[in-house]
């Protein structure tokens, strides 16, 4: 395996769990009153990567999962994703 792909998974990893965790945090907080996370700043762990978990784990513990913005952006940036994955796999296996 090239070691840019290790560097590439190993990233996605990391973005994976700390969005994971980022959104459980959010909810937590909620639930407690504290200081939350901003939506943008949610949004935009999404876009760097964390999309997919982040929608996984929103519809799992039922966290935004009643706002748009979420349940709409997220797998919108999901697409862009695999658009970029597919043109990426195209680009390099020529």
């Amino acid at each position: 395996m090239p070691q840019y792909l290790k560097l590439v998974l190993v990233y996605l990893a990391a973005v994976a769990v700390f969005s994971v965790l980022i959104t459980v945090y959010d909810k937590v907080c909620a639930k407690i009153g504290a200081w939350r996370v901003p939506e943008a700043t949610l949004m935009f762990i999404g876009l760097i990567g964390g999309a997919l978990p982040m929608f996984i784990t929103m519809k799992l513990i039922r966290h935004k999962t009643k706002h748009k913005k979420f349940m709409l952006g997220l797998p919108a940036e999901i697409i862009l994703h695999a658009a970029l994955a597919v043109a990426a796999i195209y680009i390099y296996t020529k």
